[in-house]
């Protein structure tokens, strides 16, 4: 796992180069807004169980057929994984957000899921819907401006959301 500065030293290294200002201004900026950051994943931390859990109900309350008999999500050890995989994927993002980069996410949680998944003959296109829902709670939550750092979190709810679409993707 590399994050946002390891990334780019080893991209500039690898090149024989300084880092350059451009590069440098960036990472200033990841740094200025790293309270910022810290807050949304502490929120998000601090929120998982909610969040999983609301996603949960909404996507079951949306396709009922994964918890009826013979469903994905039928008997309690079934819901017990899917609710874990939620959390899991969860986690991965967060710890994507506080890195500010996605390696994490791609190389521990999302490559082979698609695989996984399809072994198990779990509907890709539901887990994805999950995905979504968390989200969009999740991004409520961490955009909250009560009680964390103030300013502009748009372009961090930004990349906030493109982790769980890029999870979203993964598994379909």
């Amino acid at each position: 796992m590399l994050d946002a500065f390891a990334k780019v030293v080893a991209q500039a290294d690898v090149r024989g180069e300084f880092l350059s200002k451009p590069q440098l201004d960036a990472l200033a900026g990841m740094v200025a807004e790293g309270n910022k950051r810290l807050d949304a994943v502490n929120r998000i931390t601090s929120n998982e169980s909610s969040i999983v859990t609301n996603a949960a109900r909404a996507l079951f309350a949306e396709q009922p057929q994964l918890v009826a008999a013979g469903g994905n999500a039928y008997t309690s050890r079934r819901m017990a994984a899917c609710l874990r995989d939620m959390s899991i994927v969860l986690r991965y993002v967060s710890y994507a957000l506080a890195a500010g980069d996605s390696s994490v996410l791609d190389d521990r949680c999302l490559n082979g899921l698609r695989e996984t998944y399809q072994a198990l003959g779990t509907p890709g296109s539901s887990v994805s819907v999950a995905i979504q829902k968390m989200k969009e709670a999740s991004v409520a939550i961490a955009n909250d401006s009560n009680g964390i750092t103030p300013g502009d979190c748009s372009s961090l709810m930004a990349e906030l959301s493109g982790y769980f679409d890029r999870a979203a993707v993964a598994v379909v």
